[in-house]
C-alpha cells in the first residue's frame, strides 16, 4: 500500500485521491501509445487514418466495439 498523500484522508477521500490518480494514469498511458504511430511513421499513421475515412460507420463501430470488449477483457484479467 502507499502511504496516503498530503491533504487526503483515510477516511474522508483517500479512496476518491486514488481512483483519480488511476484515471489520469490511465489517460497518460492512452495518450502515449496513442502518440507512438504519428511520431515514429508520420507516413504510415496519414494513410492508416485516410483509409479509416473511407471505412463505413459500421464498420467504424465495429473497431470501437472491439476495443472497448478487448479493454474490459483486460481489466477483468488485471483485477
Amino acid at each position: 500500500m502507499h502511504p496516503p498523500r498530503r491533504g487526503a484522508s483515510s477516511e474522508t477521500g483517500g479512496r476518491g485521491a486514488q481512483v483519480g490518480d488511476l484515471v489520469l494514469g490511465a489517460f497518460a498511458l492512452m495518450l502515449i501509445i496513442e502518440g507512438l504511430l504519428p511520431f515514429l511513421s508520420p507516413a504510415a499513421w496519414r494513410e492508416l487514418f485516410e483509409r479509416a475515412t473511407r471505412m463505413t460507420d459500421g464498420q467504424i463501430r465495429f473497431i470501437g466495439l472491439s476495443s472497448i470488449l478487448a479493454g474490459l477483457l483486460l481489466l477483468a484479467i488485471w483485477q
